[in-house]
């Protein structure tokens, strides 16, 4: 069993905290410091830290990064932390990013979301040492896997965190790197208000990508029936979006039918 520590702040890292909790000796967690979350606004923990403090790892949250951050371990595995690692702390241990796209393709904040948004029928884990440039460090594994025609993010992440857990362990304790192929290179920019937006003159099928890429986290938006609601689950028949579920605004989640009854 390996001594490692982990950087991880969103539910993605805090799913690959806990994976690799079970295999290996994780020292601490960096993460985050609390922030207001919801409507409500309320502070709240970071997910990561949920898992830390439930599985009794010892957590830091400074606000700043810099060479006074202690970590007790040799090797970090970053997950989904959030923000960049400074030369300071790069310099003194091995640095390792749980990335999942098969870098260099979908580098950036959000990998899953844009390969399904795009209508990849393949994605990927891979493990690359962390470098001040975004995802661009030296690789030391990596393995594709399928996106299904209906599968959400929510899926494709968790098979990516169990696959992210088994790459750590084939490159643990000294891995092997190999140079990113400095073609295909494309970036995952952060999720906005006008992704979210569902645009009803678009195909079926770029609709339904669109509704599975933000689920279940984020979710889309449209006007239906004159009100606006949140669209949670689709598919496509016949070439024809069909609504699931939706949640109109300040409402719980529903099936379309339940939300067609209501507004009659």
């Amino acid at each position: 069993m390996v001594q490692i520590a982990v950087a991880a702040t969103a539910p993605f890292g805090a799913d690959v905290l806990e994976r690799l909790a079970a295999r290996h000796n994780v020292t601490a967690l960096l993460t985050r410091p609390d922030a207001p979350r919801g409507r409500g606004r309320k502070v709240g923990r970071p997910p990561a830290k949920e898992v830390a403090e439930r599985l009794g790892i010892p957590v830091l949250q400074p606000e700043r990064l810099g060479p006074d951050v202690a970590l007790d371990a040799d090797t970090i595995v970053v997950a989904a932390y959030g923000l960049l690692i400074p030369e300071s702390l790069l310099t003194r241990a091995l640095w390792l990013n749980v990335h999942p796209s098969l870098l260099p393709r979908w580098r950036g904040a959000a990998p899953v979301e844009r390969a399904i948004i795009a209508g990849d029928d393949t994605t990927g884990v891979t493990i690359h040492r962390t470098v001040n440039e975004l995802d661009a460090g030296p690789i030391a594994a990596q393995r594709a896997f399928a996106i299904g025609a209906d599968d959400d993010a929510g899926a494709v992440f968790s098979r990516a965190a169990d696959i992210a857990v088994e790459l750590v362990d084939e490159a643990l304790p000294e891995p092997t790197f190999g140079p990113q192929d400095e073609e295909g290179v494309t970036y995952a920019d952060k999720i906005t208000a006008a992704d979210r937006k569902l645009d009803w003159s678009r195909p079926a099928t770029e609709l339904h990508d669109r509704v599975r890429a933000l689920s279940p986290h984020i979710g889309a938006r449209a006007v239906i029936e004159g009100r606006p609601v949140i669209v949670w689950r689709t598919r496509v028949v016949d070439g024809r979006l069909e609504l699931l579920e939706v949640q109109p605004e300040g409402r719980r989640r529903m099936t379309y039918e339940e939300f067609l009854r209501g507004v009659k």
